[in-house]
Parts: C-alpha cells; sequence; structure tokens
C-alpha cells in the first residue's frame, strides 16, 4: 500500500520571530500518525503572499495532503484566505452558515458583528468550508488533482476542534492509508554512538518495513521503532518482537517502555518493592527532589530532603565529621558516603541518596575540576558509591548528576529484585 505523505505549513511572523512556539504541528503529527499518514516535511513561513505561494508549490510536489495554519483573522496581515483565492482562480462568495456562525458566537459575548468579522465568512468559492465552532474564521478544504489542501486557524483549540471533528475524519475517509505503529524503548547510562554499536547487527536485521529511530535526550536515549503495514494486529505483534530482542541485547540499559521518564520508573519500582528514600543535596541544589516529586504520588515513597550546600549545613544537619571534610573535602568519595548513609537514618528511610560535585563554571582545581561529581546510594545493607566526570556547564552538570542518581537508585533496586 502506498504512503500517505503529508505536509505541514504554519503561516505567522510571530512564529519566526520566536514570539510564540509552534505546538500545532507537533500535536498534527502525532494526530495524522494515528491515521496511517506520514509527516515529511513542517515549514514555518512570514505573512507573505510570496512565500505562502512558493510553500505551496513545494509541498504540492511532494505530499498527497497539505496542512495550513495561520493567517486566517480579520486583519490586514492575515492574508492566507485571499492568497489561496488566488492560488486556485476562485473568487470570494459569502457563506451564509458561517456567517449565522459568527453572529451566533458575537450574539452569544453581547455583540455586534463588525464588518470585519462579517468579511470572515467570506470563502473561496473552490473550497469547502471547514466548520469553526469555536472562533469566528472558517476552515477551507481544497482538492486538486488528488491533492488535499486545507487552511485552518493558528489559535490552538480552534484547530484542534476542526481536526479532530472534521479534518482527520475526512481524510480518512479520502485516502487508503495503512496502519503506522510506534513503540518506544526508554534506555539510560548508555551513549547514542554505543547504543548504536551494540545494537547494529539487530538494527540491520529489521524487517523493511520496521524502521529504528534513536532520539537521544539528557542522560538517555528513546528507541522509537515504527511499523507501517496493513494489518495492524500482524504489525503489533512483529514490534513487540524486535522489542523483546532488546531486553536481551541491552537488558541493563533499559528502564521503561512507552511515554515513562526515568523518575517515573523509579518510583513505580520503589512503590512495587515498599521502600522509602531520602535525599541529600549539595551540588544539585535541590534538583534531586524537584524531579521525585514531580511525580504524581511521590508522598508514597519520598520523605524529604537536606540540602547542605554550606560544609557547615553538612555537619550540623548530616552529621558528616569535621575531619571527612578537613581530610578529604566536600567533594569526595567520603563525604558523598556519610551524607547519603545520615540522611537514611535523619528520615528513617530505606535508601538515602546524595550529592557533592563542583558544578560550575568557576570553583574547580587541577585535581577536581569543573564537572567531577561525587554522588552516593546506601540502605541497610550497603553504600554505593559513584565517581562522574560531566565537564558541562553548570545546569547541564545538575541535570546530568540528578539522571545518574535516579539511575543509580534503578539500578540498585532492579538488583536487589534479581538477587
Amino acid at each position: 500500500m502506498k504512503a500517505v505523505i503529508a505536509e505541514i505549513i504554519t503561516i505567522g511572523d510571530e512564529i519566526l520571530f520566536g514570539h510564540i512556539v509552534d505546538t500545532n504541528s507537533a500535536w498534527m503529527g502525532t494526530e495524522l500518525t494515528k491515521i496511517g499518514v506520514r509527516v515529511k516535511q513542517i515549514t514555518s513561513i512570514s505573512d507573505s503572499a510570496e512565500h505562502i505561494v512558493q510553500a505551496l508549490d513545494a509541498a504540492r510536489t511532494r505530499a498527497d495532503i497539505i496542512l495550513m495554519t495561520g493567517g486566517l483573522g480579520p486583519t490586514r496581515d492575515d492574508l492566507t484566505k485571499h492568497v489561496l483565492t488566488a492560488y486556485f482562480h476562485t473568487t470570494l462568495k459569502l457563506h451564509e452558515p458561517s456567517l449565522a456562525d459568527v453572529t451566533e458566537i458575537f450574539r452569544h459575548r453581547g455583540r455586534e458583528v463588525t464588518e470585519l468579522n462579517r468579511q470572515q465568512a467570506f470563502l473561496p468559492e473552490a473550497c469547502t468550508p471547514v466548520r469553526n465552532v469555536l472562533g469566528t474564521a472558517p476552515g477551507m478544504w481544497f482538492e486538486q488533482e488528488g491533492k488535499v489542501f486545507v487552511s485552518m486557524p493558528g489559535v490552538p483549540f480552534e484547530m484542534k476542534r476542526m481536526m479532530t471533528d472534521i479534518v482527520l475524519p475526512q481524510l480518512k475517509a479520502y485516502f487508503r492509508t495503512p496502519h503506522i505503529i510506534h513503540k518506544v524503548v526508554q534506555t539510560v547510562g548508555i551513549a547514542e554512538s554505543m547504543l548504536a554499536d551494540k545494537l547494529e547487527e539487530w538494527e540491520y536485521s529489521l524487517p523493511e518495513h520496521i524502521k529504528l529511530a534513536y532520539l537521544p535526550h539528557l542522560g538517555g536515549v528513546r528507541l522509537r521503532l515504527t511499523g507501517t503495514g496493513t494489518d495492524a494486529a500482524l504489525l503489533d505483534q512483529e514490534l513487540q518482537a524486535e522489542v523483546n530482542k532488546l531486553a536481551h541485547i541491552i537488558p541493563n540499559n533499559i528502564f521503561a517502555y512507552g511515554e515513562v521518564k526515568l523518575e517515573e520508573a523509579v518510583g513505580q519500582l520503589l512503590k512495587e518493592q515498599g521502600l522509602t528514600i531520602a535525599t541529600a543535596e549539595s551540588c544539585t541544589g535541590g534538583y534531586l527532589a524537584h524531579k521525585i516529586t514531580s511525580v504524581s504520588g511521590s508522598s508514597a515513597y519520598y520523605r524529604g530532603s537536606v540540602i547542605a550546600y554550606h560544609n557547615e549545613v553538612k555537619i550540623r544537619e548530616l552529621h558528616v565529621k569535621p575531619e571527612t571534610l578537613q581530610l578529604h573535602g566536600a567533594v569526595s568519595e567520603a563525604t558523598v558516603r556519610e551524607m547519603a548513609e545520615h540522611v537514611r537514618e535523619k528520615f528513617g528511610t530505606d535508601i538515602g541518596v546524595a550529592t557533592s560535585g563542583i558544578a560550575g563554571p568557576d570553583g574547580g582545581t587541577a585535581e577536581k575540576p569543573v564537572g567531577t561529581i561525587w554522588i552516593a546510594y546506601a540502605d541497610k545493607d550497603r553504600t554505593v558509591t559513584r565517581l562522574l566526570h560531566f565537564n558541562k556547564d553548570r545546569l547541564l552538570n545538575i541535570e546530568y548528576t540528578g539522571t545518574a542518581v535516579l539511575n543509580l537508585v534503578r539500578q540498585s533496586l532492579t538488583a536487589a529484585v534479581e538477587e
């Protein structure tokens, strides 16, 4: 079955100036995938007739569906409707149902329809109007040479309602599309290049209709398997079989399947094992506590934190020995070990974790340069420490440290289960 290709064109100087973020395209891409349509390109252009025409000419050479957002308002800089009227060699005509919708919206607001808003009900005769029940700008559906062009408002809630109620069902009816199914495997603790080396043989053996994408992010890599086919049940089975193979190739690096964050996966492990945790933070300054408590329901396992940024706080609140700090310094294995063990005692938890390091950009030495971080995990049976060297900027060093601690907790809990 031939793939159905879509292209998205967002129109508006406000996007190019960075005054607003284009969230529409991401949402549209997700929803189009659900009906078997592949988005191959997203283009953002200015409020310029010339640019709109150029974008349309280019898009129709490579896509079956061209979806446009923006430029349908009542002001002079909103050019899309007039450009499309000329582009499809048609004329504007009053569309009475659209005028009725606009009138009702203004009546509901206790206001009279202005002439500018009345003009929004004039639509190209060659289009099929797309009703906008949440705003004053109707959408437009054009068909030409087997291609479908749809213009919608840039206001996200208006566009989403149009897409959900009208555009997506009509596209599904107009085109015969294959099924597109994604499966996501979340990995942590391994660089993208090393991961690719480990998966090389498996990746080369993938069937032609299953593609792999590496999606690196802070401290980990999302592996996305995308399958295309006519039989959804069979396709899902094939994808799951490949996911099962991955579980044998990189078992220690997979922390979840699907759109799950590391802190969510760790929280689930803590709940499943009925364990509690507390944090002692120096260089991360509360970031680790923030990550843990960003998960709904974290009060079931998280007890609290001591942000021991100054050595006096380490001594007073965490009972780190003064001689430990004098002999080894705050950024040391000995110090972070005591921090983890004593925060566990202080809060009466099953687990204590700690961080201490030089986040930068200053504070480093020849022996301990910026990015030198010690982390620790302590439970009733053992204390595990790790020395990290990130050499990133300050915020990245903090964020990478948080990920490393969460992964250390995950590894420790998983090992405990396996034992």
